[in-house]
């Protein structure tokens, strides 16, 4: 599989927000395939043991998240370089009857054999009594 082009990095990068948003998880898989259809890597966040496998990596996710967070991200924010794409992601979390924006650093690099590796960067939320707590002690058990 030759490296996806720049054209479809950059739909990927709206579609990827469009379908979360909308809750449309086959759309969402289907999304990430068309552009990495092989084996997947992630730290998120980076510093974290490293996630490995699609369900890991991006299933996992929907179905810990999708209910409760959405994302933002700005057109001039989303960079595509080569076979990589960096964005700026506005999450907006809401848990315990609020909603609050926490902002992330992700990075993805696509191979030509079609593994991803997923790279991200933000302030872990507390392991608390919070539904947001709950959720990375879900997510990142100790």
């Amino acid at each position: 599989m030759p490296i996806p082009s720049f054209e479809e990095l950059r739909h990927f990068a709206k579609e990827y927000v469009a379908l979360w948003n909308a809750g449309d998880k086959e759309g969402w898989i289907a999304n990430w395939r068309k552009v990495g259809p092989g084996e997947f890597r992630m730290l998120d966040p980076v510093g974290t043991p490293e996630k490995l496998g699609f369900e890991e990596c991006c299933g996992d996710s929907w179905e810990l998240f999708n209910a409760r967070v959405k994302f933002k991200h700005h057109d001039d924010i989303v960079l595509v370089n080569g076979n990589e794409v960096a964005w700026v992601l506005e999450n907006h979390i809401t848990t315990d009857g609020k909603t609050h924006m926490g902002i992330s650093i992700e990075t993805f690099r696509f191979e030509e054999n079609g593994d991803v590796m997923i790279r991200t960067w933000y302030q872990v939320p507390q392991r608390n009594a919070s539904e947001l707590g709950d959720m990375f002690q879900t997510y990142l058990p100790e």
